[in-house]
């Protein structure tokens, strides 16, 4: 397993909001019905609303972009009906989390 997956599996264990918030974002998106959304767009989304609400990490919480594709692929694997709302390209390290 390579580093970035390593962090990002312990990034996802300490902070499962982020994926129950980013399942919500693309399923809003799905229900709008949009086909394809691109994981950075939710991101960025939820980047806003952290920030807007003021929320502030002492461990000193970072969205690292490194994480999108696993993300993408992970809420793809976790949920069918997601399947192919995004655009994913073969990682050097295929390996899917679910």
């Amino acid at each position: 397993m390579n580093r970035t997956r390593q962090q990002f599996l312990a990034f996802h264990a300490e902070h499962p909001e982020v994926y129950w918030r980013l399942r919500a974002l693309a399923f809003q998106y799905r229900r709008r019905g949009f086909d394809r959304v691109g994981i950075a767009t939710l991101f960025e989304v939820l980047r806003y609303e952290r920030d807007m609400q003021g929320v502030r990490d002492a461990k000193g919480f970072r969205l690292n972009n490194n994480y999108k594709a696993h993300y993408a692929r992970m809420l793809m694997v976790n949920n069918p009906e997601l399947d192919g709302i995004f655009e994913t390209r073969n990682m050097r390290a295929e390996q899917v989390a679910a």
